[in-house]
């Protein structure tokens, strides 16, 4: 009996009353999973008014995420942009629906926890398998009770699906997700396979475990992934949004002693305050901060 025989539903979070929807990201689950694991994570990014799906998980019933994908985003009232994530085998069932042209109106990708080689058959106990996937303390109880497919990450990924997400066929922006201590599948190796995308974007998180989206830096993940969508909103090049700017060391107040006893040298300019000091003005040493400030602002007549 297939997952649509059992009528597995879609499960959606919406954006809060009074905002505004902001896009549509659809998530696909990894082995074994259920719509409902991803809970946390769609309220959360639903929280900034991107509207959540989540579907079935692909390996149990392919033809019926394919259908509830369509369903969600190809529809032509769907809020843009429009974004497939995955995680796990949905990282690769996503990758090889966008690489295949298979979601007319699709905007980017979000590709959590890729798998980069098949998993040992049946290897492993539940606790193991646990481990794997998340770090969570929160999260881990969720996987643990009835609903999650025990052993389903040592199966094999289905003949043909890596070949199929041929990410150097995959014309949309692409963020990639990978946890660094990923004992599923190596950073180094799922850093290679993102460098044949021809616009993709790999983000490590340390510490990082298989489960990216639901595992002890899941906040993090969740605002890495909100940032990628209001630069995505801009347009497809992502044009930065917050910039870190390079702080000159040499743009900062310095005191020196002087020669003279009892006597210091100020240099450069208190940051924040614009008016530059004299380089080589001289005051008594061991003046309280409100003078500097007050000099910086008007010079000698700002102590008056």
């Amino acid at each position: 009996m297939t997952l649509a025989d059992q009528h597995v539903p879609v499960l959606t979070w919406t954006e809060p009353e009074g905002i505004a929807c902001r896009g549509t990201l659809v998530v696909i689950p990894g082995r074994g999973e259920q719509p409902a694991h991803y809970e946390r994570f769609g309220r959360r990014v639903a929280a900034d008014g991107y509207r959540t799906h989540t579907v079935t998980d692909p390996t149990a019933d392919p033809a019926l995420t394919v259908s509830q994908v369509s369903g969600q985003l190809a529809h032509p009232g769907t809020p843009g942009p429009r974004v497939l994530a995955g995680s796990d085998t949905g990282a690769l069932f996503a990758a090889g629906l966008a690489a295949s042209g298979q979601v007319p109106g699709l905007d980017a990708l979000v590709l959590a926890g890729l798998p980069t080689a098949e998993a040992d058959d049946g290897a492993g106990s539940w606790d193991q398998e646990l481990d794997i996937r998340t770090a969570c303390p929160a999260h881990r109880p969720r996987l643990s009770a009835p609903g999650l497919r025990r052993g389903a990450l040592y199966e094999p990924v289905p003949d043909g699906w890596a070949e199929w997400a041929d990410l150097g066929a995959v014309t949309q922006p692409v963020l990639g997700l990978h946890g660094a201590d990923d004992p599923a599948s190596s950073l180094p190796a799922a850093r290679a396979r993102y460098a044949a995308a021809p616009a993709a974007e790999l983000v490590s998180i340390t510490g990082g475990r298989h489960d990216v989206l639901n595992d002890v830096t899941h906040r993090t993940v969740a605002a890495t992934i909100v940032l990628f969508l209001e630069r995505l909103r801009l347009g497809p090049e992502l044009p930065r949004i917050a910039i870190h700017e390079k702080i000159d060391p040499a743009a900062t107040l310095q005191l020196h002693l002087g020669s003279g006893p009892g006597f210091a040298v100020l240099h450069g300019f208190e940051p924040g305050l614009g008016v530059p000091l004299a380089p080589g003005s001289v005051v008594a040493a061991g003046l309280p901060l409100d003078f500097l400030h007050r000099y910086a602002l008007g010079g000698p007549r700002g102590l008056g």
